[in-house]
């Protein structure tokens, strides 16, 4: 069985302080981004392409939805 490996997971500056509807993401992953719901740590996490993450984050930054 394959083990899931540890990741440093962090929350969004932005993200407020009652941890509600908050996304977790792990960094230093080559061509890779873990993201999981930081209310279930212990659940699965999504594996987004670093272009395709890099894309999304560019949009909200831009004031997408």
């Amino acid at each position: 069985m394959e083990t899931t490996p540890e990741y440093d997971w962090y929350k969004s500056s932005y993200s407020g302080g009652s941890g509600d509807n908050c996304l977790e993401v792990a960094t230093g992953i080559p061509a890779t981004i873990p993201v999981r719901d930081s209310k279930n740590p212990a659940g699965s996490a999504l594996h987004f392409h670093a272009e395709a993450w890099s894309v999304f984050v560019d949009g909200i930054r831009r004031g997408g939805v």
